[in-house]
């Protein structure tokens, strides 16, 4: 189970699979989904992740059930989550 997360910049952060959770239903998945989206992901055996590696397991996941899905958390992580950087 991954417990720690590296960031693009190399910080490093605890795995929290409640961030999956959320962003995959933003994205458009049922709780059900997400959750075993995130569930999968925890059960990956190294200590760490990276977060391009957890990006593209999600993606992965969301298309499997919806192609919109991808495309809907692909917005929001540029468009929202960016901005949240400039303006908090």
């Amino acid at each position: 189970m991954p417990k720690t997360v590296i960031k693009k910049d190399g910080r490093k952060e605890p795995f929290i699979k409640e961030k999956i959770v959320t962003s995959a239903v933003k994205a458009g998945a049922p709780v059900e989904i997400a959750r075993r989206i995130a569930d999968k992901l925890e059960k990956h055996p190294e200590d760490s992740i990276r977060t391009q590696w957890v990006k593209k397991q999600v993606l992965d996941e969301l298309s499997y059930h919806n192609p919109e899905w991808p495309k809907r958390w692909l917005y929001f992580d540029k468009r929202i989550k960016r901005l949240h950087k400039y303006v908090g």
